[in-house]
């Protein structure tokens, strides 16, 4: 239902590309909690889940046609969510990820209050030519961006040794901790559990690689896979008769309080959502060193809970001897459920963007955009 175009509520206008995933569910908890403060809210994107339960916590959704990576027909993307920004008129935009970053800078051009959230950088998902060129278009944009939202400090030091010049926040990711809460473990053999899409970023690959040896010290230990993607055909050509792939869950918690260990070996990350997830099931987590991912694990943990990325033998060695110290295990699961309830719970989150869009709009209650410019005069 479209509200009148006298309505004084302010409009926020959320950008993805992506409809499922961790920016889906970034987009939905930010919705969630600005509709509950009184705002009005849109969530463009190309349909999907996102779509679906955007629409259902009460948003306006705006269908937005747009493919996952730059290429022939970004132009006539723009130009489509051009004519949407001038019908939805937000008083503000906040673009998710490298696409609509890209997009979204593009239409808009800082004519109206504008955040960026790249979600990782677009120039370490890619290599040569291509990651230079997104390196030079990211230096370039950042002078339309009003503020560039980094989920970790980490990920803000990559944009500055980039060369990214950019006004910066960090805001780190948070969970929904009343949801994702621990439960009993089923009784069963050593089970680890990967959650994540099935791609080159999440390193699945890696954990497949690492498991013969990890099958060696404990036998009888399985591997679940949680989750689709483009890869899944080459990762089963992996996959010994021990991995499960129980590809896309519309509940993954059963998965996490299944799990004896939760491992996520992503080659890069701004803040991975699954870790916090499990950990806020009261699970332990081993992760791969990338950013973000010493600031989601409580204090101490760095020791036996992070390893080098794309090391299939370092990661094998830390599974085996996790599986094998059920004490441990258990003192690592309770101290982190007790770090994400103190440090990333989603309310956090949505405070301090909540606070980013009242500093961005001069301490005032946001204006809508009918008052303002057209951003294509």
């Amino acid at each position: 239902m479209h509200r009148s175009a006298t309505d004084p509520r302010p409009r926020v206008l959320h950008l993805a590309q992506p409809v499922g995933g961790g920016v889906a569910r970034v987009v939905l908890d930010l919705a969630k909690a600005q509709l509950t403060a009184g705002l009005r809210v849109t969530v463009a994107c190309p349909g999907g889940e996102l779509a679906e339960r955007a629409r259902d916590l009460g948003a306006e959704v705006r269908g937005w046609r747009a493919d996952r990576s730059p290429g022939a027909g970004l132009p006539d993307e723009v130009r489509r969510l051009g004519r949407l920004l001038d019908e939805v008129r937000p008083a503000l935009v906040h673009a998710h990820s490298a696409k609509a970053g890209l997009a979204g800078r593009l239409a808009v051009r800082g004519r109206v209050p504008t955040l960026f959230q790249p979600h990782a950088w677009s120039f370490e998902a890619v290599g040569g030519a291509t990651a230079a060129l997104a390196l030079r278009w990211e230096r370039w944009g950042a002078r339309w961006a009003h503020r560039v939202v980094c989920v970790s400090e980490a990920e803000r030091a990559t944009g500055v040794r980039a060369g990214i010049r950019a006004r910066y926040t960090v805001v780190p990711n948070g969970i929904d901790t009343g949801h994702f809460t621990p439960g009993e473990r089923p009784a069963g053999a050593p089970l680890v559990v990967c959650v994540g899409r099935l791609c080159r970023q999440k390193g699945q690959d890696v954990l497949l690689r690492a498991w013969p040896e990890v099958l060696r010290r404990v036998p009888d230990a399985r591997l679940a896979l949680v989750g689709d993607g483009p890869d899944e055909a080459a990762l089963r050509r992996l996959a010994p008769t021990s991995v499960e792939f129980a590809g896309a869950v519309a509940d993954v918690r059963p998965w996490y309080r299944a799990a004896d260990l939760v491992v996520l070996p992503s080659r890069w990350e701004g803040m991975a959502l699954a870790p916090l997830e499990a950990l806020a099931c009261g699970r332990p987590v081993l992760v791969t060193d990338v950013d973000g991912a010493r600031e989601s694990l409580p204090p101490g943990h760095a020791a036996h809970c992070l390893v080098p990325p794309g090391r299939p033998g370092a990661l094998a060695g830390t599974v085996a001897a996790l599986l094998l110290d059920p004490e441990l295990r258990a003192s690592l699961g309770g101290q982190g459920r007790r770090h994400v309830l103190s440090t990333h719970d989603v309310r956090r989150t949505a405070e301090a963007v909540a606070e980013l869009y009242r500093e961005l709009l001069g301490g005032r209650p946001l204006v809508s955009f009918e008052c303002r410019e057209s951003i294509h005069s």
